[in-house]
């Protein structure tokens, strides 16, 4: 199975694509997509961009699955604010492309890759580069980005074979239909 991990940010988005055979993990790609070029104030055109991007990496990479972080709040607001408008690009041009998009915390991601929860960049980093066998680290945003597609590799499996098992179902509290909230 071929999956795309996306870290979501206003400026600097990551991408990770691996393939996944059971436990074994390949590297395909990852790299960043990057709204500095534009003026900050321009939210539509950066968004524009995010989706843009993430639509170009889905084209090449033909990922059967995606996996994106989940934004929570920070201290500053506004900027929270601005980080879940560029995670929704980001899922909305998953979503358009028919990809179905599974979601984890940073927290989740981490303990999955590094063991600990509250681990630093530098740890995830090292830590993606020895799961993947890269030669190198990759950047921080990409790294994430394919720790994210590591943690669905191993836990996504999991978690539908569960469901699978137990008739355990995703809720319908909070989803919406046709536009609407049920």
């Amino acid at each position: 199975m071929r999956i795309l991990g996306i870290d979501p940010g206003l400026q600097t988005t990551g991408f990770g694509v691996i393939d996944a055979e059971g436990p074994a993990l390949a590297y395909v790609a990852s790299g960043t997509i990057k709204t500095t070029h534009l003026p900050t104030g321009d939210l539509p055109a950066r968004l524009k961009v995010l989706f843009q991007g993430i639509g170009e990496v889905v084209a090449r990479y033909q990922p059967e699955m995606a996996s994106v972080e989940i934004v929570f709040v920070n201290v500053n607001p506004q900027a929270t604010l601005l980080l879940g408008q560029a995670r929704g690009a980001c899922v909305t041009a998953l979503v358009s492309c028919d990809l179905a998009v599974a979601e984890y915390t940073a927290l989740q991601m981490k303990k999955a890759i590094a063991g600990y929860g509250k681990a630093g960049k530098a740890e995830v980093q090292e830590m993606v580069k020895r799961l993947l066998k890269l030669p190198g680290l990759p950047g921080p945003d990409a790294a994430d980005a394919l720790g994210l597609a590591i943690t669905h590799a191993h836990v996504g499996q999991a978690m539908g074979r569960l469901a699978a098992a137990t008739g355990l179902q995703r809720k319908s509290t909070g989803m919406y239909r046709d536009g609407r909230s049920r």
